[in-house]
């Protein structure tokens, strides 16, 4: 993509989205009907309560379950790459190790939840993305942003949560789907939704297995399996308590550039809610998250187990149109390794509080959190946020807050590798966006910037803090439903500097755009993405540089007869020959080139 200066790339972005708006104002009447679920989401992440996009005063992306079966990708991160503000960097296809960035934040300073329960490696500090099976979620919301005063450490950039299907239809929904493809793939799940009475299901299980493809050039091919397994059940008491169950995970094989590995994902919780007066709920969640690696390598076997125990106690105040959220968090990292590790446990206390207050047509949010842990002592995290309706289609917002997050214990600890005298990093976040809601139709900009102090940085090399760093972006988003047609684009311009050598924070691309297309036509549908981003570098010193490139992604369905359908989707049509990232000794990380999957699916 073509380089230009920075200003004339945010005078671009805000440029962009003018005549959008220009348009909106002279829309017909019909644009003042109420935009559709799609165009329009309710979304609880960014505000722990339920708000439409419009209201939650965020930048938002919400990949509903239709988005989830028309893309059926074989990776959750395939959804993720170029949307707003989001990259992805990957050792290979196929289950290799994932990083997902948010307004150029790593993966260690962005939180991932799934149901509620946040899922990271306490060694590593990121979420194995690579190995979550998308056909276990039916929804996905990706929040960016600071959310520190919601969700404690690591939620610098944003935080992404996937949701399981609840069971929501009367009656049992069965559904199968059996397919396979290039590299020797092959996919199965089934799965049974459903609700009876005050109880509500959802029981799941798929298979995926592949040959794979060398991740290095003139490499053997590296597989990769998972077999998942998905348990949900609630009910609802006459008196409107709730109680109910999850259980979530996943295990496998992933062979890597230099062994192999047996993994386990699991997150598992337990949850009641009490109306305990007319204008007050509490809710207590009891969760724990696993992440272990059993490592079979050239230089020896490793074992590398993450625990994470918390429970969460939130209670919901409201009079009238206003909303107090008060809560206390307790939770407890415990790692258990071949690698000795000065320390192998930490506890975290926390309490939180967040108004949400309606002043119609100004809104305000504010939060605060108060974080204790026994290793990296206290933090003190808020944000305060302001909304102003200016018309019933278009609301301007205004966003400040702040971030923290703590090494991890590989960067503290690890031989040759950590540093115990790092300092936790610390960010202050400013954002302002305008975002535009039509019937058939959405629009959505925002301007940020987020100064970073101590950095942790470091490529297989003894970890450090950079004093300073600043990242500053834009975003334009936008979606349209019309006459069969579903669209949706996306532009994301990052800076991401070392404020020290004015240099380019590593592993970052800084310009990408997304294009999504779908048309249903009678009983078939056609689609197709685009996904283009430019270079980045693997070094601080901006020396090693790696080449942008164009991804092109087809799919189309048929609905052969009721409840059946097929699905064909072709991956990197061009057989684009692209790489995001290096191993230590320069060699280049190879992802997946022409790919087709074809699959024949059962249900709703």
């Amino acid at each position: 993509m073509t380089n230009l200066p920075t200003t004339a790339r945010l005078a671009a972005f805000a440029m962009a989205a003018l005549p959008m708006a220009v348009q909106a104002q002279t829309a017909d009447q019909n644009s003042m009907a109420p935009a559709s679920e799609t165009l329009n989401p309710v979304v609880v992440t960014a505000a722990l309560a339920p708000r439409t996009a419009d209201e939650s005063l965020s930048s938002v992306t919400v990949l509903d379950e239709a988005a989830l079966r028309r893309h059926d990708p074989v990776s959750i991160t395939d959804l993720f790459r170029g949307q707003p503000g989001v990259d992805v960097s990957s050792n290979g296809s196929f289950g290799k190790n994932s990083s997902v960035f948010i307004r150029g934040t790593g993966s260690s300073q962005n939180v991932l939840l799934i149901d509620g329960i946040r899922l990271r490696s306490a060694t590593s500090g990121g979420a194995a993305w690579s190995y979550l099976d998308p056909r276990m979620f039916n929804r996905a919301e990706i929040v960016r942003g600071p959310r520190g005063s919601l969700y404690g450490a690591d939620a610098m950039g944003g935080v992404i949560q996937l949701f399981t299907p609840q069971g929501s239809e009367e009656g049992p929904q069965p559904r199968i789907s059996v397919g396979g493809g290039s590299f020797n793939t092959q996919r199965v799940s089934a799965g049974i939704n459903g609700r009876e009475g005050g109880t509500s299901y959802s029981f799941a299980g798929s298979h995926f297995s592949t040959d794979g493809q060398p991740i290095r050039r003139d490499g053997d091919d590296k597989g990769y399996d998972n077999t998942s397994a998905l348990v949900r059940i609630a009910h609802t008491f006459e008196s409107g308590t709730k109680v109910g169950v999850l259980a979530l995970r996943a295990r496998g094989n992933n062979e890597y550039d230099g062994g192999e590995n047996d993994f386990v994902q699991q997150v598992a919780g337990i949850y009641g809610e009490v109306p305990v007066m007319e204008n007050w709920r509490s809710r207590l969640t009891l969760s724990e998250s696993r992440d272990e690696s059993d490592d079979f390598g050239s230089l020896g076997d490793s074992v590398f187990d993450t625990k994470v125990q918390t429970a969460r106690w939130e209670n919901i105040f409201t009079a009238g149109v206003h909303e107090i959220i008060a809560g206390a968090e307790y939770s407890e990292d415990k790692v258990s390794s071949t690698v000795e590790y000065d320390e192998t446990s930490r506890s975290n206390t926390a309490v939180f509080s967040q108004a949400l207050l309606d002043f119609s047509p100004v809104t305000l949010q504010a939060s605060l959190r108060f974080d204790d842990n026994e290793a990296y002592g206290k933090e003190v995290t808020g944000s305060v946020g302001v909304g102003y309706e200016l018309d019933g289609r278009h609301t301007l917002r205004a966003n400040y807050g702040t971030a923290f997050n703590a090494p991890t214990y590989n960067q503290l600890y690890y031989p040759g590798f950590g540093n115990p005298d790092l300092e936790s990093e610390t960010s202050e976040t400013v954002e302002v966006g305008v975002r535009g809601q039509y019937a058939n139709w959405f629009w959505d900009a925002a301007l940020y910037q987020t100064d970073i102090d101590n950095l942790i940085a470091g490529q297989g090399q003894l970890q450090s803090n950079v004093p300073e760093s600043r990242i500053r972006g834009a975003e334009l988003a936008g979606g349209l439903q019309l006459d069969g047609w579903t669209l949706a684009a996306a532009l994301t311009y990052t800076d991401p500097e070392n404020r020290q050598t004015g240099n380019r924070l590593q592993n970052r691309a800084s310009q990408s755009i997304r294009l999504d297309a779908d048309r249903e036509i009678g009983e078939w549908s056609l689609g197709g993405s685009w996904v283009a981003q430019n270079h980045r570098y693997r070094d601080a010193q901006n020396q090693d540089r790696l080449s942008g490139y164009g991804l092109v992604n087809l799919r189309a369905g048929w609905q052969f007869a009721p409840l059946w359908s097929a699905r064909l989707t072709l991956e990197n049509v061009l057989d684009q020959d692209y790489i995001t990232t290096r191993s230590f000794d320069g060699a280049d990380y190879i992802n997946a080139g022409r790919a087709g999957f074809l699959s024949v699916h059962f249900g709703q």
